[in-house]
């Protein structure tokens, strides 16, 4: 029985679209919402008021680095996560299923958990899904994620399905390891099953029998098209609980955003705000922009004339150049702290599209953008 030390309420829908509330612990969080990436435990390049500033009701950090680095034990004694990063609002952690399998060469799999060498020391490290938990109990975040096996896509059926059917086993072992019922956290269980929509309702028909606190997607983002995607979401989503948070992990194009939420999605994250803003590469409402072209050198105009983040009020695009092109730390900072606040306001314009009933238009400015061309190829004009 899961904790129910969170609470998720649905206040508006717009055909398959939600706009909800998900209360925690450490406070709401309006929905759809988008998370910034904490990894190690800082969202890199920005500090946690300027995450609070843009708008962020959550952000993520990820168990696997932490269990890496500085570990478990570390954070717990520091007062925990919230305390250790001063964040007030609350936190989602991912159990490092995916960082996982990431390291292919560098681990071994079986069902009672995974081992690998720490990336940074090359010490042995086993997770199993109760001693994720347990770090993620010990870090006193609001949601943790079950441990589970994220397959390469693509794969052969048979692989695909021993992943999903060992991440449910994990999602079980997960639920009884105990939780507080008011602190939580609270649990979300991970949907496998590859690109295989037989597989995958497999998966979800599993963790909706466990009535764990939400569900996500896992097992996208790893190399599949678009429309495959999107195909995906528009099978799975809809399956989930209704009465229950549904997030779909580590996607993060503003366009597969709009999609998933038009399949009912209400949760996501994404490094690519931040990474991008690091390289330079900019979103404003007219498309991507490349800040190290020399088109900026001589633009007075903010990055995007329709965005009031800190960052659009004070700088040139011109200014931001210099900056970037004499690698001044302060360059991706700022151009992190616009690029969030542009992903909140997206966030921002959803929730409001679906009170209004009217989702069908921002849709429809996403698949304008759907060109064909890579994401990363959508240039501003």
């Amino acid at each position: 029985m899961a904790t129910r030390c969170s609470s998720f309420e649905v206040v508006a829908t717009d055909d398959l679209a939600r706009r909800g509330r998900l209360t925690l612990p450490h406070g709401v969080v309006q929905t759809p919402a988008f998370m910034p990436v904490g990894t190690y435990g800082a969202v890199r390049c920005v500090d946690p008021q300027d995450i609070a500033d843009v708008g962020s009701d959550i952000l993520l950090t990820n168990t696997f680095h932490l269990v890496c680095n500085p570990g478990a034990e570390q954070v717990k004694a520091r007062g925990g996560l919230h305390r250790w990063m001063a964040w007030d609002k609350p936190i989602l952690t991912d159990s490092g299923g995916f960082q996982v399998f990431s390291l292919r060469h560098r681990r071994t799999i079986t069902d009672e958990g995974v081992r690998f060498a720490n990336p940074r020391n090359g010490d042995l490290i086993e997770l199993t899904p109760e001693s994720a938990l347990q770090a993620q109990i010990d870090f006193g975040v609001d949601i943790a994620m079950q441990l589970d096996e994220c397959p390469a896509l693509p794969g052969t059926r048979k692989d695909i399905a021993r992943a999903m059917r060992r991440s449910l086993a994990w999602a079980k072992r997960s639920l009884a390891v105990p939780r507080d019922p008011v602190a939580g956290p609270a649990l979300f269980g991970i949907v496998q099953g590859g690109l295989d929509e037989a597989l995958r309702q497999e998966s979800i028909d599993g963790l909706t029998a466990l009535d764990l606190d939400g569900y996500a997607l896992g097992g996208l983002s790893v190399g599949e098209s678009s429309q495959d995607l999107y195909a995906l979401v528009r099978f799975a989503a809809p399956r989930l609980p209704g009465g229950r948070p549904r997030y779909l992990m580590g996607v993060g194009y503003p366009e597969d955003i709009v999609e998933a939420v038009a399949a009912g999605v209400d949760m996501f994250d994404c490094v690519l705000p931040t990474r991008n803003a690091r390289n330079g590469n900019l979103f404003t409402s007219r498309g991507r922009l490349v800040i190290k072209h020399a088109r900026w050198a001589q633009d007075d105009r903010p990055l995007d004339e329709e965005c009031d983040c800190s960052t659009c009020r004070r700088f040139s695009r011109a200014y931001l150049r210099h900056l970037y092109r004499n690698d001044d730390s302060q360059a991706a900072r700022l151009m992190s702290i616009h690029n969030l606040a542009y992903y909140q306001g997206l966030m921002s314009r959803i929730r409001s599209s679906i009170e209004a009933g009217t989702l069908h238009e921002l849709l429809a400015w996403a698949r304008s953008r759907q060109d064909g061309k890579s994401p990363s190829n959508r240039r501003v004009e």
